[in-house]
């Protein structure tokens, strides 16, 4: 395989030993059709020279990359729904290799539909490509709203019919490789705690420091759960004002650089609702739109009682007690950032937050959510196109004139991104039918057409605001 200059490998995680992960065997598949390859993300860690024989050769028969150890599937459990669940870990998917970008930022690969492993249980370990080209199509466009997530970096079909429940079967098959900063979960350390393992906890403490918040120092645990509580404030709020809801926001799906990972059963809102969930087994509606913030607070309040096993409770608590403070603030700035504004301060960004919020709620079905930010990108520069625009006469009354005194406050950011043909043109969104649509065509005529066209214009809306 030609080796790029710039492609460093840092096993790092395989040198915490066995009790963390096991070494395992990818799957045979009777079949390899490369689906998608993510060439800018493959360009940050020096792969964007592979061929595709060699792209399908590391990434579908999952050969190792140089310098890499092998696949390891790694051991966590976690709450699921709220219950805990001592039988988890990676089940059907495993870390393939990790290595430094070129601002020297630690990335793993990790797969998901690479066959059994001692943590499948009675699973297949596959993957259906459905649920590939959806993790697909939810992290491109994650990405592209400013969300921290990991990115798709590989799909490809593996050629066998997959029983499903919940979905009409025999279904294809796919592997899908995903790049991200981390997949060390909270539930890796309630594995720890779970076995009492306070040793086990300050290795995890010092490793996930040392490579993801060297900024904590050596043996503050409760300095590295002020970092972790930090992070995920921040993906939760750029989550709302994305309009996303994840759907199963379990301790094993957060992880500790506070990186969005592993979509299933995702949603984009249609518009303003609170109660919205995207599980269609959620029936509590537990990890509802408006309820994420709580879910992941409580999943912060479970790693906080891993950490109790090495750290005193009070600086814990005061760690934890940093979560509400700091969503607030990330999510003025998350709305700022989608408006395309400057911060004015404290009082007038929550002001703008307030008026937007209500002007979605006033707005409903009508207006939706996503493009209200499409229209009023940039502020005062965007008014002229705003009200001659299709939604021109949702702008109008009470509502709208508080938020466009408190958006007009506010001094643009970069308006010359108006110029970007994305923005003459309607808002780039991602809701249920659409997404069914592209599988569908995939499915019955095996045409990539509409998802290949899909990404195109995601990547385009992501350069648009960049």
């Amino acid at each position: 395989m030609p080796v790029s200059p710039s492609y460093r490998p840092d096993p790092a995680f395989s040198a915490l030993g066995p009790e963390f992960g096991d070494a395992v065997r990818p799957a045979a598949f009777p079949q390899h059709r490369l689906r998608f390859r993510n060439d800018r993300a493959a360009a940050d860690v020096g792969l964007a020279d592979l061929t595709d024989e060699d792209w399908v050769a590391h990434f579908g028969r999952l050969q190792p990359l140089p310098g890499q150890p092998g696949p390891i599937a790694m051991r966590y459990h976690g709450h699921q729904f709220r219950s805990y669940n001592p039988d988890l870990g990676d089940g059907r998917g495993f870390l393939a290799g990790q290595m430094r970008d070129g601002s020297g930022r630690l990335l793993d690969l990790g797969t998901k539909g690479t066959g059994t492993t001692p943590w499948s249980r009675s699973g297949d370990g596959r993957l259906t490509l459905k649920g590939g080209v959806r993790e697909v199509l939810a992290a491109s466009l994650l990405e592209a709203r400013g969300v921290p997530t990991s990115r798709a970096f590989s799909l490809i079909e593996t050629g066998e019919a997959l029983e499903r429940g919940d979905e009409p079967s025999p279904t294809r098959s796919a592997v899908l490789v995903r790049l991200q900063h981390s997949h060390i979960r909270f539930g890796t350390f309630q594995r720890a705690a779970f076995f009492g393992r306070a040793d086990q906890i300050e290795t995890l403490v010092e490793h996930v420091r040392s490579l993801y918040h060297p900024g904590v120092a050596a043996g503050d645990a409760s300095g590295l759960l002020s970092a972790i509580v930090a992070a995920s404030a921040r993906l939760t709020a750029r989550w709302i004002a994305a309009g996303f809801v994840h759907g199963v926001l379990n301790t094993d799906n957060l992880n500790v650089t506070g990186e969005s990972f592993d979509y299933g059963p995702w949603r984009f809102l249609p518009h303003y609702d609170p109660g919205f969930t995207a599980a269609y087994f959620d029936h509590s509606g537990l990890y509802a739109f408006a309820r994420q913030p709580e879910a992941v607070f409580w999943n912060l309040t479970q790693l906080a009682g891993c950490l109790k096993l090495v750290a005193e409770a009070e600086p814990l608590t005061e760690a934890l007690n940093g979560f509400g403070p700091a969503y607030i603030r990330e999510l003025r700035a998350a709305f700022l950032e989608r408006l395309g504004v400057k911060s004015l301060g404290e009082a007038a960004d929550q002001r703008l937050l307030d008026t937007t919020l209500a002007l979605l709620r006033e707005g409903g079905e009508a207006l939706g959510w996503e493009p209200l930010f499409h229209d009023w990108l940039a502020g005062f520069s965007s008014s002229a196109r705003a009200l001659a625009g299709p939604r021109a006469k949702l702008y109008q009354g009470e509502s709208f004139d508080a938020f466009r005194f408190a958006l007009f406050e506010h001094e643009p950011d970069r308006p010359e991104r108006l110029e970007h043909p994305v923005f003459s043109g309607p808002p780039e969104d991602l809701l249920i039918d659409e997404v069914e649509a592209i599988w569908a065509a995939i499915d019955t005529g095996d045409d990539w057409g509409p998802f290949e066209a899909k990404l195109a214009r995601i990547e385009a809306a992501r350069q648009a605001r960049a």
